[in-house]
This record gives structure tokens, sequence and C-alpha cells, in this order.
């Protein structure tokens, strides 16, 4: 069992002062069974100092005997020997011999550094406590962070994008099947032959006015082509490279080519018309009567048309292919026309056309009209017409005080007041003439505006001046995107107007020569030629007009281009819908945009399957859907600037209350782990034995 010995006591004897004193002492430690001795003796002295260093003696027992009983407190017990010695040096010699175990410790604590050593290890308590903090606002700042998180709807970003590729590399292209009868050609001995011949001298006229570039909502590249060859003895049919449908011979044997237009138009009709099963898109005939007549060419209001008279082959294959593409194909449109692109149709597809009738001073004269009989009567077949394209409504109004902005002259040769062509841009008074009272006007539906002008009796007769000098025989014109303007003429409007009655009612003959004139202005305003004369290179052709103001050949050939375009908006919007919200991280986006993009990706994707099967009017109606959610979600009202901020603007917001703080915690934590190193660096360095 070892003992550990207290030496402060060593402290209280006296330190010798030279080796020659004689009152030195010579200390002996030893330790034996757990008793620990010591001894003291004392050197030689001489005589003459005999009774002081008695009384010193006196004094060193003294304070041996409070020393041992200091020892005794812990559990020592000493002997203490009294003898003479040699000097108080020879301590540490007693202390080398005698095998003491405490000598290394002591050796140890002697050499102990503060700055760079430590007897106990550092605790961890204070650093537990910093990580703690630390590991608390780590784990709180994914909520913080889902707290301000900006709610963003799923959106089909690659649909999107192949959709919009897809619209510029290949434009829609609607299936089509024209056949052409010939009638009265002697086929010879080789029939099959000839009109294989035919067939392939049509296709290739065709691609020749077929332009380089396929046009998106045309025929141009999908379509087929028949020729059937029909006599009194025979009729021999073309082979066809895919299903056609075929004619059936005999089937116009009895339509009488000699009466008018109208009555061969219905009997053609009746029998050609109906649609093939399992055959995709339309069919456009073309019938060539070779006969004694007077030639003529004529162009139905339904999908045919017929060339009557003594025609040659070549002449006649010519016409054909120019009726196919220009015609039937194009929808008759000519240079200059408006198109596809200008079609003044809404972004929700809708259309107002908005009637207002205008008198210009009350004082004169007023005049209403029966507005429920013209939108019965003379509105509703436009209507219905126009209805795959646009969802169209009709609204009407009758203003008052409604003066021109231009002035006319008075032309003693016309006996009228007229007007040029180039005072026309500044015939709609805008501050006078309070057009735009339409429910409609504040939303996305196009509103055209159809004005029936009455002039004051100051200014009647008016009529509008062409540039060739002529008087225009509809007396109105258009205004792109607009709508039109008809300038109507009272009667007896050169009489004293104090002679005339002030309150009138248009009469309903005066109606339809006026209405007549706004649907011609319908039809230019969406693109189609507003006279019945197709003026070509092969020729010039009659076109029939239809009682609903559109023949179906016209319908088709705007059902096809307006599909078209409302696809290539559709891609257009979506697309510029997807650039911005992956440039705005912090864009909010509803679950209703999301909603409706994948609504109009929808309808999108089954209006270019009902075109690929020729199903015109439901490829129209889809687009249109596909257009109007398009915009709907782009021009929803969530997406606004004041309603969503970049990730800037959230840090500066939110810093300078979790900034501080945050990195006062950070530092101290920095701080305390370094100081732990430091602290436990010490005390492995106390640690590590010599």
């Amino acid at each position: 069992m070892g003992y550990i010995t207290n030496f402060a006591f060593l402290k209280k004897l006296p330190s010798p002062r030279s080796s020659n004193s004689a009152d030195s002492l010579h200390v002996s430690l030893a330790s034996q069974n757990g008793v620990v001795s010591l001894s003291t003796t004392k050197a030689p002295a001489k005589k003459k100092h005999a009774d002081k260093k008695k009384k010193k003696r006196k004094k060193k027992q003294q304070l041996y005997i409070e020393l041992e009983e200091e020892l005794k407190t812990e559990g020592f017990r000493f002997f203490i020997f009294l003898s003479a010695a040699p000097a108080m040096a020879e301590i540490a010699e007693s202390s080398e011999s005698s095998p003491d175990p405490s000598g290394p410790k002591l050796e140890q604590r002697e050499e102990f550094d503060p700055e760079t050593m430590r007897r106990t290890k550092p605790g961890a308590k204070r650093l537990v406590l910093t990580f703690s903090v630390l590991v608390s606002f780590l784990i709180g700042f994914p909520f913080l962070w889902k707290s301000v998180e900006i709610y963003r709807a799923p959106l089909l970003f690659d649909d999107i994008d192949a959709l919009s590729r897809r619209t510029e590399s290949e434009p829609l292209q609607f299936p089509c099947n024209f056949r052409a009868v010939f009638v009265g050609f002697d086929s010879g001995s080789n029939d099959l032959g000839r009109a294989d011949d035919l067939k392939s001298s049509i296709a290739d006229r065709m691609g020749k006015f077929v332009s380089g570039t396929s046009q998106c909502g045309t025929c141009s590249n999908n379509y087929s082509v028949s020729v059937t060859m029909e006599s009194n003895s025979h009729c021999v049919q073309s082979r066809s490279g895919r299903d056609s449908c075929s004619y059936q011979c005999g089937a116009i044997s009895s339509v009488e080519f000699n009466g008018d237009d109208e009555s061969v138009d219905d009997s053609l009709e009746r029998a050609l018309g109906g649609e093939c099963s399992g055959l995709a898109g339309k069919v456009y005939t073309v019938v060539v009567v070779n006969k004694d007549a007077e030639d003529k060419a004529v162009i139905g209001k339904y999908r045919h048309a017929w060339i009557v008279g003594r025609v040659q082959e070549e002449r006649a294959v010519e016409k054909i292919a120019e009726i196919f593409v220009k015609v039937f194909s194009n929808g008759g449109k000519e240079e200059g026309s408006i198109q596809g692109e200008f079609m003044p149709v809404g972004a929700d597809g809708r259309i107002v056309l908005s009637f207002n009738l205008l008198n210009t001073d009350p004082q004169d004269w007023i005049y209403d009209w029966d507005f429920n009989m013209i939108e019965e009567h003379m509105l509703s077949p436009v209507v219905e017409a126009l209805g795959p394209i646009a969802n169209i409504t009709v609204e009407s109004q009758v203003l008052y005080h409604t003066p021109k902005s231009c002035h006319a002259y008075w032309d003693d040769e016309l006996k009228s007041f007229i007007l040029n062509t180039g005072d026309l841009p500044f015939f709609v008074n805008s501050n006078e003439w309070h057009l735009d009272t339409s429910t409609a006007a504040g939303g996305r539906s196009k509103i055209l505006q159809l004005v029936l002008y009455i002039p004051s009796a100051k200014e009647c007769p008016l009529n509008l001046q062409l540039p060739n000098g002529e008087i225009s025989k509809a007396n109105g014109y258009i205004s792109p995107m607009w709508g039109g303007v008809v300038v109507w003429n009272p009667m007896n409007c050169l009489q004293d107007p104090e002679k005339y009655p002030a309150g009138h009612k248009i009469s309903p003959q005066d109606l339809q020569k006026i209405f007549e004139v706004f649907v011609a202005q319908i039809r230019q305003l969406v693109g189609l030629k507003s006279d019945n004369l197709f003026i070509g290179t092969s020729g010039r052709s009659i076109m029939l007009a239809s009682e609903k103001g559109f023949t179906e050949w016209e319908l088709d050939a705007l059902t096809r281009q307006h599909t078209c375009f409302n696809l290539r908006l559709c891609a257009t919007t979506l697309s510029s819908l997807s650039r911005l919200v992956q440039s705005l991280p912090r864009m909010i986006i509803m679950d209703e945009i999301g909603k409706q993009v994948k609504l109009s990706m929808e309808a999108a994707k089954q209006a270019e399957i009902d075109a690929s099967l020729g199903i015109y009017e439901a490829a129209a109606v889809s687009s249109r859907q596909s257009r109007a959610l398009a915009e709907d979600a782009f021009f929803h009202p969530s997406i606004m600037s004041v309603s969503y901020y970049s990730f800037e603007h959230c840090f500066a917001v939110y810093s300078p209350f979790f900034l501080p703080v945050s990195l006062h915690v950070v530092l101290a934590a920095l701080r305390e782990w370094k100081r732990y190193r430091q602290e436990n660096k010490k005390y492995l360095t106390w640690k590590k034995p010599k």
C-alpha cells in the first residue's frame, strides 16, 4: 500500500546557512509497513557553542513535535529521532538513496506548464450545448423554407415543346379526295390506260399549282385523285393508289346541264352528294361534259363543279387541276386578301356581331329597323354556318346625333354628295359614335362593328366613289379587324324634311339589300371573295352564292385554315407560358393553370387526330378550345407582376430576421469546437509519458 506524503512541513524547517553550521541537520525519510519515520542527526559542535545549540535543539524538537501532530491527522505515525548530523543539504542524498515510488511524480509536477498542459480532461458540456443550438437551427431551416415556398402546379413542358416543334416543322395537312368525271369523251381501245394517263396528268398539274412549301390547313400534300370516263356504252375508272371514293357509273345521267345553274347544282348534289363511308376527308368532284354548248365553268355551292362545252382533254385537265387546288383546297382566295392569321376571331373563340343603326340628325328623320326579323331570317343561317369556326353572338343598337368626321362635296353631274376613298379613314367619328357598348367589350372576344349610316338631309344622297371614278354599288367599305360601314340613302331624301314624316322604319326589301352587303363584308373580313367570279390562269369560272352566305367548300377551307391557325396560336401561347414559368422560379402556378394547360394540350391533340381523319368540324372545335384554354392559362389573374417575387427579394426580406442570429450561432459553434480541441490537446500533452 502506497502513501502520498505531504512535504509542506519542510517549509517550516530552518534552512541551513552553510555547511559548517553547528546546527546542521541530516534528515532521512523511510517507510516500512505503512510507517513513515523522520530522523535527524546533529553534527559534532564545538564546546563554546554548546549552550546556544542546546536551545536551538529544543526549538527544533518542539517544531518536529508540531509537525508530527499535523502528519498524524493524515493517518501517518512518525518517529522523530534527533541526532547530530551534517548540513541540510544531505536531505537530497538520503532521499535519492531511499526507494520512494513518488519520486517520478514529484518530478512531473515540477515540470508542469499551465500554458501548454492541463491535468484534467476538458468537459464537453459547452460544446454539446452550442452544437445543439446549431442543429436546432439546421433542423428548422427546411420548415422555414417550406413556409416561404411558392406553390407551382406541374406543367407539361416536354409536351408543350413537342407540340411547338410539330406545328413548325410539320404543317397540319388535311386529307382531301378529288375525283374527275369525263362524260362524252371517246376512250378508244385502251380505256383503262387512258383513265390512268388522265389521272397522272391531273396530279402533275396540281403539283405545279401547289407552292414549293406545304401550307398549313390545305390538302397540298395529302390528297387522292381518281378519274372516271363515262359514255353511253361503257364506264372506266382509273386505278387508285389508296382508298378513294369511287364514282358510281350512270349517277349523273339524269342531270340536265342545259338548265339554269341553280337547278344543275341541286341535281348534282342529289347525284353526287354524301360522303364515302370509311374514307378520310371530304370528296370534291369536277364533271366535264363534252357536248355542243357554250363553254362554261361553274363552281357550285356544294362540293362540286362542272365544265360544259367542246373542251379538249388538255384544257380540261388544266382547268380541273386549278379548281382542285385554288378553289376547293385554298378556298378561292386572291392575293392580298385577309389571311388566316388576321381572321377576326377572339382569343376565347368568340365573335360579336354588333349592328349599329346611326341617325345622323334626328331633326331631319329618325329610322328604326325590325332587328328580330333580321336576326331570325337573315343572320341565323350565317351564324349557323360559321358555328364550327367561332361562337358567334349578335347584338344591335340605334344611335342618334352621329355626324361623320369628314366632309363630302356636291357633284352636279352625279347629283349627289361624294366621298372619295381617301376620306374613308376619317369617316368614322370615334368621339361621337359610341359603338363600344357591348358587354363583351371588356373581354377577349372579337367585336365586329357593322354600321348602317343614314346621312342627314344636308348631305343626302351620299355616295362613295371608287378609285376608278365609279360609284360603289354596295355604297360601303370594310376596315379589316374592325368591321364595315354601309351608307343608306332614304327614299325621297331630296324632299323638304319639314314635309317628310319624322319617324320611319326601314322596309324588309331595303333590309334584305342592306344585309346582303353586310354578309358580303363579313365574307371579306374572314378572307373570302365578295364577288361571284373566279379568274384563273385557265379562264373564268362562275361561283354560285349560297343562301347561308357561305358555300360548303368555302366553309371547308375556312375550317381547315382556322384549325391550323388555332393550333399555331395554342402552341405559341403555351411555349411563351412555358418559357415564362421556367425563367421565374418564384412565380405562383395555381392548380387551375395546370389544369387549363393540360386540357389545352388534350384538345390540341384531339384536333390533330380529327384533322388526320378528315373530320373538319370536330377538328375546328377542338382547336378553338385548345387556343381558348391556352389563352386563359396565360392571362390567368394569378400570373401578375405583383403576385410573385424573385429569390433575391425573398432573401432581402428574411435575412434581417435570421441572418444575424444564424451567423452568431455558427461562429459560436466554430469557436467552441476550436477551444475544445486546444484544451484536449493540452490534456494529451500532460498525459503523454516522458
